[in-house]
């Protein structure tokens, strides 16, 4: 037994040994793992033969001060993140301590069970339920939409301009900025990083590694708030070198976002019948075709363009300017109808829309007189959606270049002109003419209602009956798409009345308050301006 308990002691004593020794080693090996890599050619700093001078410590500082700037980054997202769902715990379990009390006490809400819902989660979901997001609402009138906001990484395009009357700005106050950039990180983090339910596939770049959208990817955006439910935002990005883009709609329910649905939109073969309605205006029409030439001939190239012409006076010359650009750009899409009646806007587009006999196509309602842009197009494609959604710009009127540009030499050309500030031009949120929309759906509502007399009047009957079914209409300004000033004639033949009212459409289109006021208040000016050189010279005399 004692022999046996020394061998016993041993045997321990070998093994602690041996535990220690496993110890160490590991530690060695650390160590090793742990100490920086250094060339064993290259000298130490500080010691004698150093190659190393102040632009290596300059690089070191700065590597070291980017990786704890993009260490302090991640953490304070990561603290944002915990603060959010400690406020959400945090109210849940207000609201079960709420209830607990209320039954302990025997009172009890009686009202609208939606207004108190068993969980928060339930609440945020119905609000998304109730907003016009995922279906249209049936509205009595025009006056109950409710228009969005469109903006890009830089600017806001917006209807309500406060006080700075600037229809195109930088957004100036922190909270809409802050809001913006929050908006376009959400739809980067669930493109990024796609749910199970979501309608899009990863995508792999050239080099086999997973496809990341970035800040730079975002094309363009919409938001609108629904004061008794939430904001909703309508987001778009694309990769320079893909054709797809990605379309992310995120709802804020008066608290954190909350994706209601990301897809991808292909428009690779999305065709566009732009129908123009047109009487005379021949002048008009050959700068159309220039714009139409360079955007969608050279640029789009996915258009096909139908021309209905009413009266015989000037159609030889229309003819001869259709045919002249599309023959040198080999541009052979278009239709040419003749109607032989006189000019209704109503009616050539009803004639266009009907022309064509190839299915399903987009159509957009153009008049002579608009300029857009091949971005523009794109926004047509992706606002439109058969059986869904209709898309109704808001258009940039451009004021009277001779008023605008009185203290130039003479206007710029058009493309100069085409700038969104308040002396050039307006949002005109009354106008309903320019649209994009399915041809089925647009045969299903009835298209134009041919009784409805007056200019304008077809379009605004139009648009109120997608507002009294369920399609949704999308209702933004968009910043590629002007109305190019032109006279405003209002003949001897109108009522007084009549007249009156075409009077003050044309003040409106002519110029903005400031510079009507400074043609009203022209020889009041003129007058000082000729005192103040009278004073001068006298001044200069004496």
């Amino acid at each position: 037994m004692p022999r046996r308990g020394l061998f016993l002691q041993t045997r321990t004593h070998w093994l602690l040994f041996g535990l220690a020794l496993l110890c160490s080693l590991v530690l060695f090996m650390y160590l090793l793992e742990c100490a920086p890599q250094t060339d064993g050619n290259a000298s130490l700093p500080g010691v004698i033969g150093e190659n190393y001078g102040k632009e290596y410590y300059q690089a070191l500082l700065q590597e070291q001060e980017e990786h704890y700037q993009t260490r302090a980054t991640s953490l304070k997202r990561q603290i944002a993140q915990l603060k959010q769902e400690l406020q959400e715990m945090s109210e849940r379990l207000r609201s079960l301590q709420e209830r607990k009390n209320g039954v302990a006490n025997g009172v009890g809400y009686q009202g609208n069970k939606e207004q108190a819902p068993s969980d928060l989660l339930e609440f945020l979901h119905s609000q998304i339920d109730k907003a016009e997001v995922s279906i249209g609402a049936k509205l009595p009138s025009e006056y109950g939409v409710i228009p969005f906001e469109s903006f890009t990484l830089m600017k806001v395009f917006q209807l309500e301009m406060g006080l700075t009357r600037h229809p195109e700005e930088k957004p100036v106050r922190k909270d809409k900025r802050d809001e913006l950039v929050e908006v376009i990180e959400a739809g980067l983090d669930v493109i990024n990083n796609p749910d199970e339910d979501d309608d899009q596939e990863d995508e792999d770049n050239r080099l086999g590694e997973k496809l990341i959208f970035n800040e730079n990817d975002f094309v363009e955006g919409y938001y609108r708030t629904e004061r008794d439910k939430g904001t909703q935002y309508e987001l778009f990005f694309k990769k320079a070198d893909l054709m797809e883009y990605r379309h992310v709609t995120l709802f804020r329910p008066f608290g954190p976002l909350m994706k209601v649905k990301s897809e991808m939109i292909d428009i690779t073969r999305s065709i566009i019948n732009i129908i123009v309605p047109l009487a005379e205006r021949t002048e008009a029409f050959a700068q159309f075709m220039q714009n139409f030439r360079d955007v969608c001939i050279h640029q789009d190239k996915r258009i096909h363009l139908t021309v209905v012409y009413f009266g015989k006076e000037g159609l030889s010359k229309v003819k001869s300017i259709l045919e002249s650009v599309t023959s040198e750009s080999n541009f052979h899409n278009y239709t040419m109808v003749s109607l032989n009646e006189e000019f209704n806007r109503g009616r050539g587009l009803n004639v266009g829309a009907r022309a064509w006999d190839k299915g399903e196509v987009l159509m957009f309602f153009c008049d002579v007189d608009i300029y857009f842009s091949a971005e523009f197009l794109n926004s047509c494609r992706l606002n439109a959606e058969p059986g869904k959604k209709v898309f109704y710009p808001v258009v940039f009127s451009l004021y009277n270049p001779a008023i605008v540009y009185a203290n130039q030499d003479g206007p710029p050309p058009v493309e100069q002109q085409l700038v969104h500030k308040k002396d050039s031009g307006f949002w005109r949120d009354f106008g309903f003419g320019m649209t994009c929309q399915y041809r089925s759906d647009f045969l299903t509502v009835g298209g134009f209602d041919m009784e409805v007399k007056g200019w304008g009047g077809e379009d605004v009957h139009l648009y109120r009956k997608y507002l009294h079914g369920d399609l949704m209409v999308i209702r933004t300004p968009v910043p590629g798409l002007f109305h190019l000033w032109h006279e405003k004639r209002c003949v001897d033949e109108l009522t007084p009345e009549q007249y009156r009212m075409c009077i003050q459409s044309k003040a409106m289109n002519e110029a903005s308050h400031s510079h009507l006021g400074m043609l009203v208040f022209r020889e009041e000016i003129e007058t000082h301006l000729r005192k103040q050189a009278y004073r001068t010279d006298s001044e200069a005399v004496g």
